[in-house]
């Protein structure tokens, strides 16, 4: 059979629209599989699988740092499922590369806004240190700001009690094609990239030093100074070191304090500073003011010294008066003071952290207060009568008059 050498280029056409047809088939078929391999995966996420969420998201992953846990709460499993309820997904355009059997997804993925979730986990989890740095200094030692449990417990709360909006961003999906011969077998590639775009951006944000500035950090020591209760704020501030008495007065004393603190107790932010690891936030403190209270105590501890009822009272009843003058001194200040403070933060990589803690806030706080008025030779009279003064030491809880 002779062939027209004009019909050639036809057939030549014909052949090359056919090679492309049936690669493009191929191809489309190849698009059309990992499309849904991404589907199947991803649906599951929406549909709040546990197994699925685990699978991509390695819960030791998300807080590296934390101790680990061997068994895990219900609540913590079902962390990512309550993270994943505004959960979806867009696939915007799929590449094969058939050579290197592998293939490229871009898609918009729908989440919780990341990064608020991060910055209230970040103050959750300093607020529970702050809490539990107060606790162990007064015996009671827990470690759930450490575990990784306690950071899921955390992440549970928040996800539980608070309401997030839902963000957008752009993610890009690795497949590789396990199959062999004409048999497909797509499968996603697990990376620490997809597993924090499958999470908004979380794993990033809660691994960022600075999730909380300076100002931030410093507003929730105060803010959770606030809270403390008498016990808590007494160790945590050193207030039972303030006096160097028995334990009831001491006692007594601290509760008074702390009730001070309480009641007038507030704090603005001025100004900050930054200098690489180091921080410098200016503050107006609002506490009672103990120049008041150290001035009323002082005028009563006179009066009282001048009449002759001190005289017969003998130094054991002076000592036990001077310390019921503090006291009232305390309960009944009305007067409060204002004054910038200077705080200095330093970030250890991780987060920014208040220098000296429990010092620093107590001296803004107490003031002059810090040292005992009762630490003097305050027992004393104009008159001629013998000058009293007091001293008492730890160790025994006895006090040593002389007269």
């Amino acid at each position: 059979m002779k062939i027209n050498k004009r019909l050639l280029p036809i057939f030549a056409i014909v052949l090359i629209f056919l090679a492309a047809f049936i690669a493009g088939s191929f191809s489309h078929r190849d698009q059309s599989d990992a499309r849904e391999v991404i589907r199947s995966e991803l649906d599951r996420l929406k549909d709040l699988d546990s197994k699925t969420t685990q699978k991509y998201i390695s819960y030791k992953e998300m807080f590296p740092d934390a101790t680990e846990n061997t068994e895990l709460s219900d609540e913590i499993n079902n962390v990512f499922s309550l993270f994943f309820q505004k959960f979806d997904y867009k696939i915007l355009d799929i590449s094969v590369d058939k050579k290197s059997k592998t293939a490229e997804a871009s898609l918009k993925l729908t989440t919780i806004d990341a990064q608020s979730l991060a910055r209230d986990f970040a103050t959750e989890l300093l607020k529970t240190q702050i809490t539990e740095t107060a606790q162990a200094k007064s015996g009671t030692v827990k470690d759930s700001s450490k575990s990784l449990e306690g950071h899921y417990l955390i992440l549970y709360r928040l996800l539980t009690t608070n309401t997030y909006d839902s963000t957008e961003n752009n993610c890009t999906i690795q497949l590789i094609n396990n199959g062999s011969g004409q048999k497909e077998n797509w499968e996603i590639r697990r990376t620490y990239s997809l597993e924090n775009d499958l999470v908004g951006g979380l794993m990033v944000y809660l691994s960022d030093p600075d999730i909380l500035s300076p100002e931030d950090t410093l507003s929730v020591y105060f803010n959770t100074l606030k809270k403390m209760n008498l016990e808590e704020m007494s160790s945590y501030l050193g207030v039972l070191n303030i006096m160097n008495t028995s334990d009831s007065v001491k006692n007594s004393i601290a509760e008074a304090l702390v009730e001070q603190v309480h009641q007038n107790f507030n704090f603005k932010i001025q100004s900050s500073s930054v200098n690489g690891y180091n921080a410098t936030v200016t503050t107006a403190i609002t506490t009672f003011d103990s120049n008041a209270i150290l001035s009323n105590y002082q005028s009563s501890l006179d009066t009282y010294l001048a009449s002759p009822d001190a005289v017969i009272d003998g130094s054991q009843k002076r000592y036990e008066k001077s310390l019921d003058f503090l006291l009232n001194s305390i309960k009944n200040n009305t007067a409060t003071t204002t004054s910038d403070v200077d705080f200095v933060l330093i970030n250890d990589g991780a987060s920014w952290n208040l220098q000296d803690e429990g010092n620093t806030l107590g001296d803004a706080i107490f003031g002059t207060l810090t040292s005992s008025p009762l630490d003097e030779d305050s027992d004393s009279s104009d008159s001629d009568s013998s000058e009293d003064s007091f001293e008492t030491t730890d160790d025994t809880d006895t006090e040593t008059y002389d007269s």
